[in-house]
């Protein structure tokens, strides 16, 4: 069965650009703002992983990150940030909120593929270790 990942940015390009990408190995949600993400997931629509833009004008991705991680149902969630800024002080609080990762754009597709493989190679080896 196919893993669920859910893309958040207000920027469609890069939405349909990993749709497209991701697709072949993923089931893929798509959503503009955090906001329209969150209540998504309220009614019962849990991804196995998000990665969530930080610029988004209803709900910015520092925003989303923390309404996640102060959740008991969305809390363990792996996260992966994209951002259009390369800078340490957002990287240091995005990964301090709880993000999994961080990316700056322009990315390679390739690469944000393979940092997910890698996420879910951790989480299948803990959960084989606890089970």
């Amino acid at each position: 069965m196919k893993r669920t990942i859910m893309i958040i940015d207000d920027d469609q390009s890069i939405r349909m650009l990993l749709e497209h990408f991701l697709s072949v190995d993923y089931n893929i949600i798509t959503q503009e703002d955090g906001t329209d993400a969150l209540a998504y997931m309220q009614k019962g629509n849990i991804p196995d992983l998000i990665v969530s833009d930080l610029g988004m004008p209803k709900m910015n991705g520092f925003d989303f990150i923390t309404n996640i991680r102060m959740s008991t149902f969305f809390k363990d969630i792996p996260l992966i940030v994209l951002s259009g800024h390369e800078s340490s002080e957002e990287k240091i609080k995005s990964l301090q909120l709880g993000a999994d990762d961080y990316l700056v754009k322009p990315f390679n597709p390739e690469e944000l593929k393979l940092r997910i493989e890698s996420i879910f190679r951790r989480i299948d080896c803990a959960s084989r270790l606890t089970a």
